[in-house]
């Protein structure tokens, strides 16, 4: 009786808190506001951007998650926040993708989707570690004394084909485990003993877990008396949805099983992240949504319970267990403080902030912060493929955001451009589209591309030219340049695309199909949205 009138006590505050924020069948991807509200509510997404395969702890009064980056270097992106709605970028775990594979570098460019995929961040005895796989290469670990870094250079756990969605956690004698899955073997989850300095594991001393129904995104975390796995699966045509398994030993067999949150497929199926407690001492699970799109797998933050027998429910669960997507709840925490994730630059600093990633391994001493002080020099050489973008090395790039307005401006300073460059502004994902500058003997001129198809513009006379593409949450790209700063023509459009397991990116390119030669020089890239 007193559980029955607890569950219904708990629903009523839930759909209290649901009437006062957005309605609870919100549709995907026509939110007009996200994040931190000005009522003292948050509403979901809290980061309309692709921040895929989170993790997420908590170390004294701060909370750290990591994001994976694929083909994108520096690799595995390092989150803070203080209130678990607003966060910033404080590091990237991974500075040389070589050290994975030489197939990630700028002269072979053979790791669209693959490279850094899912991990873990943990944090023990003072030291941050970080945790992740790659699907043709197996295992790897960093870590360090802040997550600011400097990370050590990786450490190969395991170097095999197949495994991926690793996670690490240690006993209450300090004995650490690692767990990995073998998605080449029907999905078989491993434990392993892990040695003191998380440096090694023991393969041959192994324990199955779990298997099959593509169970991945494994966590392992520890709640009163219990360790519990909680993971992803999907059944048939019923979609991804979150599952958790536990025992009282990481030693035990963990028979005992519950589902906690439903597929939520109109919500793109949130289902991998992090369960943490948050400042407010509530418990929460900041999770990617899976199902990809323009936007990528973007971040979303839900409610967790704690059920009086010992099960980490997520979700509204006002009209039953499991749970379904919940759009808004009160903020965690009110900080005067606002975090936010970078996004303009005006290239001041003598290294790249956090938020930018090159698009594999980067061709050193082909772009400098130092050359020409207050600008980033991008100088051009040959791509793999002629003419092609996406084979086309050292494009710096960012994620974009899915929100109402958005607006990117670079300006660029075209004096050092030489005979078959191209340079400009792009957005690729599979699909892929650029406004820019191409270099003909002593002309110039604007050219748009869509997926590698050139379509000629006018001739550039002047030395500076800027380049704008804005778009809203329908994801269509309206590009134009300028060439004063203040009066823009119009010259292509481009649906936003999703591939790789990646959201769109917004990137600067510069490359030469003759010759390695040329450079360009961008002033600032500043990034507008509401």
């Amino acid at each position: 009786m007193k559980e029955t009138m607890r569950k219904q006590l708990f629903a009523l505050a839930l759909m209290g808190t649901l009437a006062t924020a957005l309605p609870a069948q919100q549709e995907w991807g026509k939110w007009e506001t996200w994040g931190e509200q000005a009522d003292g509510t948050f509403r979901n997404p809290v980061i309309p951007s692709d921040y895929s395969d989170l993790d997420c702890i908590k170390v004294g009064e701060d909370y750290y998650a990591i994001s994976s980056t694929m083909q994108y270097s520096p690799g595995m992106t390092v989150l803070h926040s203080t209130d678990l709605v607003n966060w910033e970028i404080v590091s990237n775990a991974v500075a040389d993708l070589t050290q994975i594979g030489p197939a990630l570098n700028w002269d072979r460019m053979e790791r669209y989707g693959r490279g850094v995929w899912a991990g873990t961040i943990r944090h023990h005895k003072g030291r941050f570690y970080v945790f992740f796989g790659a699907p043709d290469e197996g295992y790897f670990m960093t870590s360090a004394t802040k997550a600011e870094g400097p990370w050590e250079p990786l450490t190969p756990l395991l170097l095999e084909k197949g495994w991926d969605d690793c996670t690490a956690i240690w006993d209450e004698r300090g004995r650490g485990y690692f767990l990995g899955t073998c998605f080449k073997d029907n999905y078989k989850t491993y434990i392993f003993p892990m040695a003191d300095d998380c440096k090694s594991i023991d393969f041959d001393k192994r324990r199955l877990l779990n298997e099959g129904n593509h169970r991945e995104a494994s966590k392992l975390i520890k709640h009163g008396k219990y360790y519990y796995l909680v993971f992803s699966e999907h059944k048939g045509r019923l979609g991804r949805y979150v599952m958790a398994k536990r025992d009282k030993k990481l030693t035990g067999d963990f028979k005992e099983e519950r589902q906690l949150l439903l597929p939520c497929r109109e919500a793109n199926e949130p289902n991998q992240g992090g369960i943490i407690e948050g400042p407010d001492g509530k418990w929460y699970f900041f999770t990617h949504h899976g199902t990809g799109d323009w936007g990528g797998r973007i971040a979303s933050l839900l409610p967790v319970e704690w059920t009086s027998d010992g099960w980490p429910m997520m979700g509204d669960r006002t009209q039953g267990e499991p749970g379904t997507m919940v759009w808004s709840m009160p903020m965690p925490k009110v900080e005067q403080k606002k975090l936010t994730i970078g996004r303009s630059d005006d290239f001041d600093d003598l290294t790249l902030a956090p938020w930018w990633q090159w698009n594999h391994q980067p061709r050193e001493g082909y772009w400098s912060l130092t050359e020409r002080p207050g600008w980033m020099r991008l100088r051009a050489y040959r791509p793999i493929e002629a003419n092609k973008l996406l084979k086309a090395g050292n494009t710096l790039t960012q994620r974009v955001f899915r929100t109402k307005e958005s607006k990117v401006v670079v300006k660029m300073d075209l004096q050092g451009m030489s005979h078959g460059q191209r340079a400009g502004v792009a957005h690729f994902a599979r699909e892929s589209s650029a406004l820019g500058v191409v270099c003909e003997g002593d002309s110039m001129f604007m050219e748009f591309r869509h997926n590698d198809q050139c379509q000629r513009g006018a001739l550039i006379a002047g030395r500076y030219v800027w380049v704008k593409s804005e778009w809203s949450l329908d994801g269509k790209s309206h590009y134009s340049y300028s060439t004063d700063g203040d009066n823009y023509t119009p010259f292509g459009t481009y649906q936003l695309s999703w591939g790789y397991y990646r959201g769109d990116r917004i990137g600067i390119y510069c490359f030469n199909d003759l010759a390695d030669t040329g450079y360009v020089d961008v002033d600032y890239l500043h990034y507008e949205m509401k």
